[in-house]
């Protein structure tokens, strides 16, 4: 006879199975829904906190809803224009950017190179044009992948309709819906299910919440900060750099390597004005590190940088679109029964 210990083992892997497979079946249909639903969880203790103050949920639902969609809409109608305009213009520069670093820069490199030996150079030119290739070769997959799971014109409209109905709904119905899935926990492991899902949740908020404001934070600072040095394009590789900053030190390299080879063309090599340049990122990175992350995201999250990065690219390769959602929350789960399952383990006979 099975214990029941057993049993519950046996059950919970049945249904962790059974999410994997629902997952896989209809990942097609997903993306608005898994889209709502974070929304929602985004912006739920702003509805929770209205509720508070007398006004019924759904009307607080609405307002909150509605005020975040006109502005991201204000925002995307402002900033879009702008960078739109840029990458036509650095895409019709880049020519002539690429022509003037080789007759700058490629003797000097060439110069360099000089120094060893004809196979050493080989090797050289062979490494950087692999990694070259490698990281090209990745990112256009994880784009296609991206862009070709749920970015047709019919997905994204499903998107930008299904995603809100979802969010509202399900802000709406918010107390329902935890109520049910409390009402499903096993009695017998109630106090430890609640335990890990009360952690999971604060991983995530600490995470999903913090992460977004430091964001746009870093975003404008970035922008400004490059507009100030006068750096042509600076705006766009400022926000650029600001999204890519949900994943720790991507966005920061991203916009450091990008602006000081802009700077390096547009400035004639003019030190003063390339140091401006490294100073705004050497700026940004200090407050992202000292004082945006520790306020906005906590140290007690949990969720490492390089945890973060590899779900992220796990998500894009095996789910598209689809995975990007889902990769940090599934991170973060993880991570919390990664940490309960050590714990228990050195409270175990076995460890001691």
């Amino acid at each position: 006879m099975p214990t029941p210990t057993s049993l519950a083992l046996r059950f919970w892997l049945l249904l962790l199975v059974g999410v994997v497979l629902l997952l896989g079946l209809f990942k097609p249909v997903l993306a608005p829904f898994l889209a709502g639903l974070a929304l929602a969880y985004f912006l739920e203790p702003l509805v929770s906190r209205l509720e508070r103050r007398g006004m019924a949920r759904w009307a607080g639902a609405l307002i909150v809803l509605s005020s975040f969609i006109f502005a991201a809409a204000f925002i995307i109608i402002l900033i879009w224009p702008l960078i739109n305009s840029q990458i036509g213009a650095l895409l019709n520069a880049l020519p002539d950017y690429i022509g003037k670093i080789r007759e700058e820069y490629l003797p000097s490199a060439q110069s360099w190179l000089a120094r060893f030996s004809p196979d050493d150079v080989d090797k050289i030119r062979g490494a950087a044009t692999q990694s070259a290739g490698q990281v090209a070769g990745w990112l256009s997959h994880a784009l296609q992948n991206i862009v070709s799971g749920s970015f047709a014109f019919v997905d994204a409209l499903a998107l930008s309709i299904l995603a809100p109905v979802t969010a509202f709904h399900a802000l709406r119905d918010w107390k329902a819906l935890t109520k049910t899935v409390d009402q499903l926990i096993p009695r017998h492991h109630y106090a430890v299910v609640r335990q890990q899902m009360a952690e999971i949740d604060r991983t995530l908020s600490g995470f999903v919440r913090g992460q977004a404001i430091v964001c746009l934070i870093l975003g404008a600072v970035y922008s400004i900060g490059l507009a100030i040095n006068g750096l042509k394009y600076g705006a766009t590789v400022g926000i650029i750099a600001g999204v890519l900053t949900i994943v720790p030190y991507v966005g920061t390299i991203f916009g450091w390597v990008t602006s000081v080879l802009l700077a390096c063309v547009q400035f004639d090599g003019d030190p003063l004005r390339i140091g401006g340049v490294i100073a705004v990122f050497a700026i940004g990175h200090f407050f992202e590190a000292y004082i945006l992350t520790p306020r906005f995201v906590g140290g007690r999250v949990g969720l490492h940088p390089i945890w973060i990065l590899f779900a992220l690219i796990s998500g894009v390769k095996l789910m598209g679109f689809v995975g990007v959602l889902i990769a940090v929350p599934t991170a973060a789960v993880l991570g919390v029964l990664v940490r309960f399952a050590v714990a228990q383990y050195k409270n175990s006979k076995l460890y001691q």
